[in-house]
């Protein structure tokens, strides 16, 4: 008598019948797809040991349940991508997810090389120079009246040129006398040093620096012997104000008796060679 040779589930022989080993134990097919078979996604149904299986994220398809769920198309063997749980194909995400380049109107497609400003999308190669027409690509750029210049195109058609050295001016600077400098080119006519952010004056059409401008051409005082600066508060050269007698000035707090220092602002006073003398101390001679 033969051995007995039985689905190891439901006890019934397997001989002249299809069967399927599940770890050296024989399955009858009915049995193995009870046990072991997925369940389908989208029918819900059994998806039987002989039908295509298609897998994702955890969820197991029928093949021809394995489309968009918007037209409907296979999947299969399609670019697709998945939107609350629900597959979608590329086609129909792009219709209704995906922005368009704004220089040629066409989708620009997920995963696809594309450059982003100002709320407006392009494809990489569609964001050119409105100059040179090179694509701009990651470098820098301008913009200008909604359009786009890479940087040696905008400085050859519109930027200022820095009144000392020449070149343009693409960000910050200094105005002078309707005039433009780079900060780093707005120097001290004397001693080279930075004028931007500082105070300063000018002699003729040159700027120079509160300790130059005093020093070269500003007059002495004749009590103190530092320099009587001319100007306003908004340069730096104080509230301007001095006394001048014949060839000879004096900041007004030095104006005063050379005897007894009473402040001769707004008084009578007497000159007597070097010195300037009060009413008082004029009479005491």
């Amino acid at each position: 008598m033969s051995d007995r040779f039985d689905c190891k589930n439901c006890n019934e022989s397997l001989y002249g019948r299809k069967y399927i080993q599940v770890e050296d134990k024989p399955h009858c097919i009915p049995c193995y797809d009870c046990l072991y078979a997925n369940t389908c996604q989208e029918c819900k149904e059994i998806i039987s040991h002989n039908a295509k299986e298609l897998f994702y994220e955890n969820r197991h398809y029928h093949e021809h349940c394995f489309r968009c769920f918007r037209c409907e198309r296979s999947l299969a063997d399609e670019p697709f991508t998945s939107q609350d749980n629900s597959l979608v194909c590329s086609s129909c995400y792009c219709s209704e997810f995906s922005s368009k380049c704004v220089a040629c109107d066409k989708t620009v497609m997920p995963g696809s090389r594309m450059l982003e400003y100002d709320g407006s999308t392009w494809h990489e190669d569609c964001f050119v120079c409105h100059g040179c027409e090179k694509p701009i690509g990651a470098e820098a750029f301008i913009p200008d009246n909604n359009n786009y210049y890479c940087v040696p195109c905008y400085e050859g058609r519109f930027a200022p040129r820095c009144s000392h050295c020449k070149k343009a001016l693409t960000k910050g600077g200094v105005t002078y006398k309707d005039e433009v400098w780079h900060k780093e080119c707005f120097f001290c006519t004397g001693c080279k040093a930075p004028l931007a952010g500082q105070p300063f004056t000018s002699q003729g059409e040159s700027p120079y620096c509160v300790k130059c401008f005093s020093n070269l051409y500003a007059k002495k005082c004749a009590g103190c012997n530092t320099a009587i600066t001319v100007g306003s508060a908004t340069n730096g050269f104080g509230d301007g104000r001095y006394v001048s007698f014949e060839d000879r000035q004096w900041h007004q707090p030095c104006f005063k008796c050379s005897r007894c220092s009473v402040s001769l602002v707004g008084s009578g006073f007497f000159p007597d060679r070097d010195q300037i003398l009060c009413a008082d101390c004029n009479d005491d001679d």
